[in-house]
């Protein structure tokens, strides 16, 4: 497998990812897949759900092999947390 490589600053790439699951994806999941985790290609919007980042980036790169990842947990403020929180609305 080719690496990938990067064709957008970390910071696009955050925008990004973050734009599309807010506007497209998030409205679609947010009501029934708490928890799992969203792999958005910040190209094009396309996505897959898994319950671990390796499972939906798999499905992605099986459709779109050069996607641009975004990971994103439904419902949650970061996919991986360390310590307290990471929930939205909770502090």
């Amino acid at each position: 497998m080719t690496p990938r490589i990067p064709r957008y600053s970390k910071e696009e790439h955050a925008r990004r990812g973050t734009e599309i699951y807010e506007q497209r994806v998030r409205p679609l999941v947010e009501q029934d897949q708490q928890g799992r985790i969203v792999a958005i290609d910040v190209e094009t919007g396309e996505f897959e759900l898994g319950d671990r980042t390796i499972e939906s980036a798999n499905r992605l790169v099986a459709r779109l092999p050069d996607a641009q990842i975004w990971f994103v947990r439904v419902g949650h403020d970061y996919v991986h947390r360390l310590g307290r929180g990471g929930r939205r609305g909770n502090t």
